[in-house]
This record gives structure tokens, sequence and C-alpha cells, in this order.
């Protein structure tokens, strides 16, 4: 699949399960309660501004996801200051496509991205939404249930963008 063209869907799993995950028929209830937000709240606020932004913020997470999925995305960073590097018929070139040729394919599939994103949501989501509720003297629920949303989205995320990321 065309590599921006993925990146643009992927930006969209966390408008979309964010749609189902703090719905009323899930855990809208519980974050209301734990974040202390009213539903008269919920109403106010710039809508189109507001979604607009989480997917600017979405698109940034998708190009980031991109080098922790992927684990040939790193091979041109190893060689970017060689001589030759962009010319096709340069030995470093040669050697990137003569190694891509062979391992360009390892580790790309769906449960290969899932796993890295589930990690991601391990060691970064976490700790950040951790350290922010901490602070803010929410509760552990409400942690675990911001936390929850990142791990699913994050492994859709991570998933469909390591099986079809063309690089």
């Amino acid at each position: 699949m065309n590599s921006t063209l993925l990146t643009f869907l992927t930006a969209l799993i966390p408008l979309l399960v964010g749609f189902l995950y703090y719905s009323p028929k899930t855990f809208a209830n519980i974050w209301m309660k734990e974040a202390g937000v009213e539903a008269s709240k919920l109403q106010s606020g710039n809508m189109a501004m507001i979604f607009g932004m989480t997917y600017v913020f979405s698109l940034m997470l998708s190009f980031f996801l991109q080098s922790m999925v992927i684990h040939q995305f790193h091979i041109n960073s190893i060689v970017f200051n060689e001589p030759g590097f962009g010319d096709a018929n340069s030995q470093v070139m040669m050697d990137v496509k003569s190694f891509m040729d062979k391992y360009g394919n390892n580790f790309r599939t769906f449960g290969h991205g899932a796993l890295h994103g589930f990690i991601s949501s391990v060691f970064v989501v976490l700790p950040v939404v951790g350290i922010n509720a901490l602070f803010e003297r929410r509760s552990w629920k409400y942690i675990m249930l911001h936390w929850g949303y990142w791990a699913i989205t994050l492994v859709l995320m991570g998933g469909l963008i390591c099986a079809y990321q063309t690089i």
C-alpha cells in the first residue's frame, strides 16, 4: 500500500477507537466520573478544532510509529552519510538494495507491529499518562482507563503500519 495513504489512514484509528472506547455503551460514564467531567461540559467547545487537532496529533503518531514497528526503516540512517548515498548506482546503495532484497520482509507482519504498538503503550504511554495523572491527583482507574485506550489504539496502528507500509 502507498506509504503516505497508509499513514493518513492509520491516523484515523485514534478517532475510531475513541468513538467506540469512550462511548456511553463502553467507558464514557467511568471516564466522566474519574475525570470529573459533566455531560453538559462535553457539549461545549469547538468540536471541529478538537477533532482536527486530534487528527493532526494522530498523524504525528503514525509517522513516529513507522520507526518503532518497522526495523528495516533504520537501514538508511546507518549509511546516510556514506559517499554515494541516494545514487542508485553507488556501492552503498547497491549494498542497501542487496540487504533489503534479502531481509526486507523480515518481521513485517501485523502481529509484530501490534507487539511493538503494545510495548510502546507500556513504556511510553503508561508513564506519560501515569505521571500526569499522579500530579493531577487522578485515580489508578483513570490511568488504566486511558492506558487501555492507547494500548488498543497503538496495537492496531502498529500492526497495520508494520504489515502494509512500504519503505
